[in-house]
């Protein structure tokens, strides 16, 4: 049995998303590129660093494996990929922006995941599925928020990747956007416009994990 969700599937079959899984390849591209910037550094990255573009490639493998083997097992894969970049992202931010103890900065993961659930909960009781955005409103407030909480109390020199945040937040709520029009438009765009959202989102998560390379060159070679 396969998984219908998107509008391009129309059948069960390997090439039957093209678009979708075509353009996953702007996960993998953006991590191949952060990747390439990592393996450059004079200094040794560590392993914080080289963690969100593993998982942003780990994303687009785990993405194109469902828009090709569109099966439960596959969706769950995709889900749970994202759900990781997000939990591990917020406290890698959370260390280097803040230099928060890792053993502080690890319980943000967690803590974040309850607020993730308690918030689509309350979503989904006031409006129903829609109201939680396929369940990434949580995703989307935590962006914003970690932005601005960056760009306004974390230390001068890291100050100015609160708005590299909030640009990723912006982007990703026209992705989310775009993610919500793939069935409504379906009629008119047989092509769906999930693969936007692909676009849009390794752009998201390419901004996130730059960030953190940057900050990380910040604190090895001050200016």
């Amino acid at each position: 049995m396969y998984v219908d969700s998107y509008c391009e599937r129309t059948a069960p079959g390997l090439w039957n998303e093209p678009a979708n899984a075509v353009s996953n390849l702007a996960f993998l591209a953006a991590s191949a590129l952060l990747l390439w910037l990592l393996a450059g550094q004079r200094h040794r990255v560590p392993v914080s660093v080289w963690l969100l573009p593993v998982l942003l490639g780990i994303v687009g493998l785990a993405s194109l494996a469902f828009h090709t083997v569109a099966t439960r097992l596959t969706s769950a894969l995709d889900s749970l990929a994202i759900l990781l970049f997000v939990l591990v992202g917020v406290a890698v931010v959370l260390h280097w922006m803040w230099r928060v103890r890792w053993r502080w900065a690890w319980l943000a993961a967690p803590a974040f995941l309850g607020f993730a659930v308690g918030l689509n909960l309350l979503l989904y009781a006031a409006g129903g599925e829609r109201a939680t955005v396929g369940g990434y409103a949580p995703a989307l407030a935590g962006l914003a928020a970690l932005g601005l909480a960056v760009r306004f109390t974390a230390p001068p020199d890291a100050a100015r990747f609160g708005g590299w945040l909030l640009g990723a937040a912006a982007l990703f709520t026209a992705s989310l956007t775009l993610r919500t029009l793939d069935g409504p438009l379906c009629a008119d765009l047989p092509v769906g416009t999930h693969f936007l959202w692909h676009c849009l989102n390794a752009t998201v998560l390419f901004l996130v994990s730059y960030a953190v390379l940057r900050r990380w060159q910040q604190t090895v070679a001050p200016r």
